[in-house]
């Protein structure tokens, strides 16, 4: 099974607790809703999207060994996640994210990924112990990369020769760890996935568009950079070379996980071999139908 992994996906894997509703809020509003749980995190839904385009991602992260670490572990496997080589710990918990969205978008998370953190680098073992690499013979496939992981450990990736050989796929968990990616902005194969305002903190800028966020980005260190910028534009760029494209409109009914659905689509295009622009485009279609409500394929 571990041979017919595509992907690996590192990083977040947890319960997402979401309460939606449609009504506008403002701090202290008490209103009626749905509230779900769901698996999530951010190499979570990378993986389920990547599922959906039919590819295999096989998931390291930390997951406890407590009843909800089982049922997670099973809904993964269920969904044709390889989850061999995930780090089961004894003492800590699974973790947990929890948000409440209104019509007016996202009100408030908190994401309590404090086992993730503490597990370190003990998720990277199967990358070290020859069970999908080692030291001389490095991972040479796509790993997509979550910033929740601590600053010290992405630090420690990004020189790593663990991923010498790797296509690197990186994306922040939230603006308020956006400044963690400044260790890979060197990084000679790392793709970054950010907004407009995690790219303005990782610049120490105010960016009018994507495209200038993308440029700047670029002149910083980064190999290739990927910048969206919600409904308004996408822009990609190497070097010099940028494109920009303009998503669908819609209407917006959810906004948790669609940064990770538009990664996760972009990165099955191009394993299918499509240009720039159709990668580009298609990413935006699938990051556009999902906030919509419906399933993006």
């Amino acid at each position: 099974m571990t041979n017919s992994a595509d992907i690996l996906c590192i990083g977040s894997v947890l319960w997402d607790v979401i309460g939606r509703t449609a009504s506008s809020m403002r701090v202290g509003s008490d209103v009626p809703g749905r509230i779900t749980r769901l698996p999530g995190g951010v190499a979570m839904n990378i993986a389920m999207t990547l599922r959906r385009f039919g590819m295999t991602p096989a998931l390291l992260t930390a997951i406890g060994r407590d009843a909800e670490g089982d049922e997670l572990v099973a809904e993964a496997t269920r969904m044709g996640m390889i989850c061999d080589h995930i780090y089961r710990s004894d003492d800590l918990p699974t973790d947990v994210y929890m948000a409440v969205e209104g019509a007016n978008g996202l009100i408030a998370a908190i994401a309590d990924a404090h086992s993730l953190e503490a597990a370190g680098d003990k998720i990277l073992r199967a990358l070290a112990n020859g069970a999908l690499g080692s030291a001389d013979r490095p991972y040479a496939g796509t790993v997509a990369l979550d910033g929740n992981l601590t600053e010290e450990l992405l630090q420690e990736i990004a020189r790593s020769e663990l991923f010498r050989s790797a296509d690197l796929r990186v994306a922040p968990a939230s603006p308020g760890k956006a400044e963690r990616l400044l260790a890979l902005l060197g990084h000679p194969s790392a793709t970054l996935y950010v907004n407009l305002e995690e790219a303005s903190l990782l610049c120490h800028t105010e960016f009018d568009d994507s495209a200038a966020a993308a440029l700047a980005l670029t002149k910083r260190g980064a190999h290739r950079v990927l910048v969206t910028d919600g409904g308004k534009s996408a822009s990609e760029a190497t070097g010099q070379d940028i494109i920009t494209q303009t998503p669908p409109a819609v209407m917006v009914t959810r906004v948790t996980g669609a940064g990770d659905t538009f990664m996760a689509a972009h990165i099955a295009s191009e394993a299918e071999g499509m240009n720039r622009s159709d990668a580009l485009q298609r990413a935006l279609n699938a990051a556009a139908t999902y906030v919509s409500g419906e399933t993006p394929l």
